[in-house]
């Protein structure tokens, strides 16, 4: 905020935004990367923004790449963090399964599964995304599970998690033909970092940086080296 002026938004699924359950919503899936692309628009041209620098971490990655992609002339820069995107992101839903996972019964019972978050499974894997989970205090595990008390936070996640994404954004990096900045940190065990230094690779003229003991969220972790 010291260089320009900041938006944070939680995009659907995320955060303490409303979570939109199937019938609610007419036309693109909100939870899709599609959808989060319109959403992100309709918040740009809301807060009349000419052009932006858009900042992605993990998923939120694709979601600023897609952007840059549909949007080229509204973004100024993107800055990419530990990006998982597209198909350089080994951790998504195979495609073949999806149709199972979108049947009436699984999103019956999909929902109980993403429940396991809110328990031991939740807190290994905020533990997995630092470098030194001995820097996790109470306040922080504790801002990582307020957005599990949004109405239908489980039943949201879940339809993230089996959203089509018929886009490819990781497979058109190289139409990308603005300032790119990435970012990992060194000891990513989330996306490994030899998968983003490769993903780098193939965005013309990207700046790749690693920072040193850190992890899947640098912005959190080693917020002086990542600023």
């Amino acid at each position: 905020s010291e260089h320009g002026r900041v938006i944070a938004y939680d995009r659907p699924g995320f955060g303490r935004t409303s979570r939109p359950m199937p019938g609610e919503w007419s036309g693109i899936n909100p939870y899709s990367v599609q959808g989060n692309v319109e959403l992100l628009d309709g918040l740009i041209d809301e807060f009349g923004v000419e052009k932006a620098i858009l900042v992605g971490n993990s998923a939120g990655g694709e979601v600023a790449a897609a952007y840059a992609l549909e949007h080229p002339d509204r973004v100024a820069g993107l800055v990419l963090v530990d990006p998982a995107l597209g198909s350089h992101h080994q951790g998504g839903v195979p495609s073949w399964i999806l149709p199972l996972l979108r049947t009436p019964q699984m999103r019956r019972i999909g929902p109980l599964l993403v429940r396991s978050i809110a328990g031991d499974l939740g807190n290994e894997t905020i533990r997995l995304a630092w470098h030194d989970p001995s820097l996790i205090d109470q306040q922080v595990y504790d801002g990582y599970r307020r957005p599990l008390t949004a109405n239908n936070w489980d039943r949201a996640l879940y339809e993230f998690t089996i959203a089509e994404n018929p886009g490819r954004y990781g497979e058109r990096l190289g139409e990308l033909s603005l300032p790119v900045l990435v970012v990992s940190g060194d000891d990513d065990r989330i996306v490994p970092t030899d998968v983003t230094v490769q993903l780098s690779r193939e965005i013309p003229g990207a700046e790749m940086v690693v920072l040193s003991a850190c992890g899947h969220v640098p912005q959190e972790e080693c917020p002086d080296q990542f600023m």
